[in-house]
């Protein structure tokens, strides 16, 4: 396996067209984890697991199980306990393989999965260095 920024990264794979499953996480950007932030650790365990790509999202507003809004810009706690949705795009037997241990990673947050048909997946070719 590669090592990058003390990772160990698992060999790329290129997502194949055909079947595939999004899985979205929603929770707050700033819930903790073991060290830094839980997002930061769901997509440092998704990259090292060799998923194709993953996305942050972050909102400018929104509101979860307990209906407390929360926007990036009003009012005295603005930014606080802010909404991001990391989302993915995999193959339906490396979601199934992944699911177990991500969910393990989350005690009160939202994993959704939804059946999806990838129809062409393209990498660009890395510069020459």
């Amino acid at each position: 396996m590669k090592q990058e920024f003390g990772l160990a990264l698992a060999p790329k794979q290129m997502l194949q067209p055909g079947i595939a499953r999004k899985v979205t996480i929603h929770l707050n950007e700033d819930t903790a984890a073991k060290q830094g932030f839980l997002y930061c650790e769901i997509i440092a365990f998704l990259r090292t697991r060799g998923v194709a790509g993953a996305t942050l999202i972050r909102p400018d507003a929104g509101f979860g199980s307990q209906h407390r809004l929360h926007w990036k810009d009003l009012g005295p706690a603005a930014g606080e306990h802010m909404p991001v949705r990391i989302e993915f795009i995999e193959a339906p037997e490396t979601v199934a393989r992944l699911m177990p241990e991500l969910c393990d990673l989350l005690s009160d947050w939202l994993i959704e999965a939804h059946d999806t048909t990838v129809y062409k997946a393209a990498a660009m070719r890395e510069a020459p260095v």
